[in-house]
């Protein structure tokens, strides 16, 4: 088992930070864009290495962002229309999420197998997760769906934010 803990810088404009494994080693960086159309984060490893791309799609009416992994695969985060809680599908992951997806609090499996699971620590001024991967061939997969769904839930904060004023 692999462990991981990602807390996000609380003004970091592009959207830059580490992601440091269960010793506190830099494990992954994040890097995002900043002011650019389309928004996008780059995920690396300690070596510059790219792991992923996570790029919003442009003109949606719901949101969707596109994750392209180093090896040629990836998959697709996308809001579905609802009227009371959040729902995102995950198009093309080829792993189940059992749990809690919205609030941070669940298990990826893959034929019936725990490979990974994610809770998000709350009562922190920044958004901080922890990962633990139990197969280390999804790491990859999974610290790239983790990046890309806090972005979700912090773009749904701001929108919910702006509109309630």
């Amino acid at each position: 088992m692999t462990s991981y803990h990602i807390k996000q810088k609380l003004w970091s404009l592009g959207g830059e930070f580490e992601i440091k494994d269960g010793f506190g080693n830099p494990a992954y960086s994040v890097a995002g864009s900043f002011f650019k159309i389309p928004k996008y984060f780059t995920v690396n490893k300690p070596d510059g290495t790219q792991v992923s791309k996570i790029t919003k799609v442009m003109f949606q009416f719901l949101p969707k962002f596109d994750v392209a992994l180093s090896d040629g695969s990836g998959f697709r985060i996308a809001k579905a229309f609802t009227l009371f809680k959040p729902r995102y599908h995950i198009e093309d992951l080829g792993l189940d999420v059992q749990g809690n997806f919205w609030d941070m609090n669940f298990d990826l499996i893959k034929n019936d197998v725990v490979v990974a699971q994610i809770s998000q620590e709350w009562f922190k001024l920044t958004s901080t997760y922890n990962i633990d991967i139990y197969d280390d061939r999804y790491a990859d997969i999974v610290i790239s769906l983790v990046i890309a769904i806090d972005y979700v839930k912090e773009q749904e904060s701001h929108a919910s934010g702006s509109s309630a004023t």
